[in-house]
């Protein structure tokens, strides 16, 4: 990561402005464009998981709390599927684009400090991966393990219906370096904060996909 990166700027409604560097878009608040993606499996019963990724103890915004499974900013004059690179990245998938699904995008605000405003426009795809957690890539600068949680259960977290869900994962082992499988428990506060809307974006769309099926972009 890096203050001398450019990112594209835009209004809300995506009108483009021009660019700016990531610590300029971050200090006063500029709409800028990221790439999130979750990856989502189902059991025999066709009951969806969502996969969250913890975040690293030395991330500079929401430190260890569980977030998207792979998301990153669109750098100057990307395209959004250029974010697909994430994805690789961070959890060593190569995937073809034609793989995701674009289900929508979302503007979200995080007023985080006086200094340190973010309003992203995300750009949100589904990717739908039984892969064990065990086989994972994931890239230990960013993240510290990887964790499945049940839809319903999340849901039911959000709205107050439960204090607390368990959830299968791995974390990465410091002397090893490796994976390792653990079952963990969870607070609403231990997951990175998202808007109503862009969580009812990701819902609908699949609960739609198991009724009706979906189609990829």
């Amino acid at each position: 990561m890096s203050e001398t990166e450019m990112f594209d700027i835009y209004t809300e409604d995506m009108r483009k402005l021009g660019t700016a560097s990531r610590q300029k878009v971050h200090a006063q608040g500029l709409w800028h464009q990221t790439f999130h993606c979750w990856i989502i499996q189902r059991d025999a019963e066709g009951e969806p998981s969502l996969l969250f990724q913890r975040r690293h103890p030395n991330k500079d915004v929401f430190p260890l709390l569980l977030d998207t499974s792979c998301a990153g900013h669109l750098q100057a004059g990307e395209d959004v599927k250029d974010g697909i690179r994430e994805l690789e990245e961070e959890l060593g998938l190569a995937v073809p684009v034609e793989e995701l699904t674009y289900i929508g995008r979302v503007a979200q605000e995080h007023l985080l400090s006086p200094d340190w405003i973010d309003r992203e426009i995300n750009h949100v795809f589904i990717y739908e991966n039984e892969r064990p957690l065990l086989d994972y890539r994931i890239q230990t600068e960013e993240l510290t393990g990887l964790y499945w949680v049940g839809l319903q259960e999340f849901r039911e977290l959000r709205c107050g219906k439960r204090d607390l869900l368990t959830s299968a994962g791995v974390y990465v082992d410091e002397i090893s370096g490796g994976l390792r499988e653990q079952q963990a428990t969870w607070r609403l506060t231990d997951f990175t904060p998202n808007s109503d809307e862009y969580y009812q974006l990701l819902f609908n769309w699949i609960e739609q996909e198991a009724t009706e099926g979906g189609t990829k972009e």
